[in-house]
């Protein structure tokens, strides 16, 4: 049993209540409870936060202190002020090997996966497959686009992205899948201005698309493009020349919306 599992199951008794009274006040079923007090599942993030303000303790120190071992007199020593962030929890799965899947979130699951990403029984019933030449290296997940704002990639494609821990390791230009409070799931190249105004400014590739920005206390994952699958083979190459033509035009409108960008902040 988990240190999480744990705590969960000696709070809930120390509050007095029974498992159903307890599925109660979190809004979940009652067998759910059971599967985490016995560390079947996980608790998706939502449930983790609203357990944790039942229990009266932040989510970090509900993950690291063993409750059924400390004297209660020290359960809030060294808690983290409240206003600090929580840990990021990722649910995976794995195969029978033991090895992480590359979990698939087609399009018409997009929708469901921002409250389900961090829910065990969600990813599980996602498509999954495994890339051999990734294995070992991250954490990698699967999203299919849809639209054509990232042309040259068609509507359709899957992006599998790797895993970022944190908003500070991305690069900017290059291609990420956020996953975002307002959009949910998003494919665009991003230009990192954390540091600067604690936003990322989202750019398609297809400049009928207007750039904006999001803010980062917005986004919940980060997911760095490193492979993708699609039916459309590519075009020939006279066709590519004409592609290398836009593709110019667009590094140099980017180029001009970041100096935009700067001027405003200025």
């Amino acid at each position: 049993m988990s240190i999480l599992s744990s705590n969960i199951k000696f709070l809930r008794k120390k509050l007095g209540f029974t498992q159903e009274q307890f599925a109660e006040q979190i809004g979940i079923k009652r067998s759910l409870v059971g599967a985490y007090e016995e560390g079947r599942a996980d608790p998706r993030l939502n449930n983790l936060q609203n357990m944790a303000n039942l229990f009266g303790f932040s989510v970090d120190v509900l993950l690291a202190k063993d409750f059924s071992i400390l004297p209660e007199d020290t359960w809030h020593k060294d808690e983290p002020a409240k206003d600090q962030k929580s840990v990021k929890i990722l649910s995976i799965t794995v195969d029978k090997q033991n090895r992480e899947n590359i979990e698939l979130v087609p399009q018409k699951a997009a929708a469901g996966y921002l409250n389900g990403f961090a829910d065990p029984e969600y990813l599980e019933d996602l498509p999954k497959f495994q890339i051999p030449t990734l294995n070992g290296n991250g954490t990698y997940r699967a999203f299919e686009i849809s639209g054509d704002s990232m042309l040259p990639l068609q509507s359709g494609t899957i992006v599998v992205g790797k895993y970022v821990e944190r908003w500070q390791d991305v690069k900017s230009a290059k291609t990420y899948v956020l996953i975002t409070k307002d959009e949910g799931v998003v494919y665009k190249r991003v230009f990192n201005y954390g540091e600067e105004n604690s936003k990322f400014f989202l750019v398609s590739d297809n400049q009928s698309y207007t750039p904006y920005d999001v803010k980062l206390e917005d986004i919940m994952e980060i997911w760095e493009a490193k492979v993708f699958i699609s039916s459309s083979f590519p075009e020939p190459e006279s066709e590519k020349e004409i592609s290398l033509e836009k593709l110019t035009g667009i590094v140099l409108s980017l180029q001009q919306d970041v100096i935009k960008l700067k001027d405003k902040k200025e």
